[in-house]
């Protein structure tokens, strides 16, 4: 890709992992309820390896149907882009604070590491917002004159690394920072920043041009 491309997909990357969903909530949560060290070798690893299994489902068609025609490129580029503002408008209208939510995690038994990695693997697994990133977003930034599974392991590898970092963020903040961004002005403010950045990054989309 050249590198206003790779800069689009990382940025595209980061804003997705950032924006709270189900496994930056799981991620904190139980950091609050078992320790950093145990979760991000425990659910995050297993979010990780969900990450690649729905990268790989997605992936395994996409070869052919972008082959077919490039209306289909921009059905899918306008199908991405319009998700982006989606995200963007539910998380600007959204009025509670997911660092509030993540102390409200009941105590519970311990868990084993392995327990832990399913229930992230399962979460991720069943997460829209990675299913739709793969199969709208994804395609976008694919060479099909070049061989796909080297793109495979860097795209995919480059998001799952944003999301790991999401995930180690909002865990330190959901144990230091939690008071500070449990006030309904500065969650408000949080969910806005990120909603608008959603935006911006749906608009940046439509002028992507197809790679092929």
């Amino acid at each position: 890709m050249t590198t206003s491309a790779w800069l689009l997909f990382i940025t595209i990357s980061l804003v997705t992992a950032f924006t709270p969903g189900p496994a930056v909530l799981l991620a904190m949560s139980n950091t609050m309820a078992w320790g950093l060290r145990k979760t991000l070798l425990g659910s995050s690893v297993g979010s990780a390896i969900g990450v690649f299994v729905v990268s790989g489902i997605a992936m395994a068609g996409l070869g052919t149907l972008l082959h077919t025609s490039a209306w289909l490129f921009a059905g899918l580029k306008t199908a991405g882009a319009l998700y982006l503002m989606y995200l963007g408008y539910r998380q600007w209208t959204n009025p509670g604070s997911v660092f509030s939510k993540a102390t409200q995690a009941v105590a519970q038994p311990d868990k084993s590491r392995l327990a832990l990695a399913r229930q992230g693997l399962l979460v991720s697994l069943t997460n829209p917002k990675s299913i739709l990133f793969f199969t709208a977003l994804f395609p976008q930034f694919l060479h099909l004159d070049a061989p796909m599974l080297p793109q495979f392991l860097e795209l995919t590898s480059v998001f799952t690394a944003c999301a790991l970092t999401s995930h180690l963020v909002y865990s330190l903040l959901a144990t230091r920072l939690q008071g500070w961004f449990s006030t309904q002005s500065r969650a408000r403010l949080f969910n806005r920043v990120t909603g608008g950045a959603f935006g911006l990054l749906g608009l940046g989309l439509l002028r992507l041009k197809n790679p092929n």
